[in-house]
């Protein structure tokens, strides 16, 4: 499969959402993948691989969790999605060379629509970016080619816990000692 050219996309996400011009650390992509799970189901012939147990999916710097996650292929075998379900499901990744915390996103759903670089978080969705910067709301939609990203509610998806608002928190620039004196 070919997962090392879009698992970066979907942890990106939070990157993007920080700060547009940053993304992921350069060489998290040319990292082996490694996939630990309790049971594994692999359909070639229709391009679906599903992971149940406690899933673990790393590559460099980047980590996906959930209870189960499944991965589509299209008929040339490209990934089309990868859904990661859980409670709730998660993903994390440092976003520039000598960061020490990772952007993190939480969802009871999350996925990667490869076609159309797209990241969907649903349900309980939250980016935290490694200012601490919170973004929380039913669903994240990010358009990884148009930088956009939106937050709002889930129509069309059951959620678990309604959220008719979307909640931000944006922690304040740290000022240095010739900042303040200024």
């Amino acid at each position: 499969m070919k997962l090392a050219k879009t698992l970066p996309i979907l942890l990106s996400l939070g990157a993007a959402l920080g700060s547009a011009s940053a993304w992921a650390l350069p060489n998290d992509r040319d990292q082996p993948i490694r996939i630990q799970a309790d049971d594994a189901q692999l359909d070639d012939k229709n391009g679906v691989a599903t992971y149940k147990g406690d899933v673990i999916i790393t590559q460099g710097s980047m980590k996906v969790t959930g209870n189960t996650v499944t991965i589509t292929r299209t008929q040339s075998g490209d990934i089309d999605v990868v859904t990661s379900v859980g409670n709730l499901a998660y993903f994390e990744q440092l976003q520039t060379a000598g960061d020490t915390k990772p952007v993190q996103g939480y969802g009871v759903t999350i996925q990667y629509h490869a076609s159309q670089d797209r990241v969907v978080l649903i349900d309980r969705a939250k980016v935290v970016d490694k200012d601490n910067n919170v973004t929380q709301g039913e669903k994240i939609v990010y358009d990884t080619n148009k930088k956009l990203a939106s937050a709002g509610r889930a129509t069309g998806s059951k959620v678990t816990e309604s959220r008719p608002r979307i909640d931000m928190v944006i922690q304040p620039k740290k000022k240095t000692d010739e900042q303040k004196a200024q």
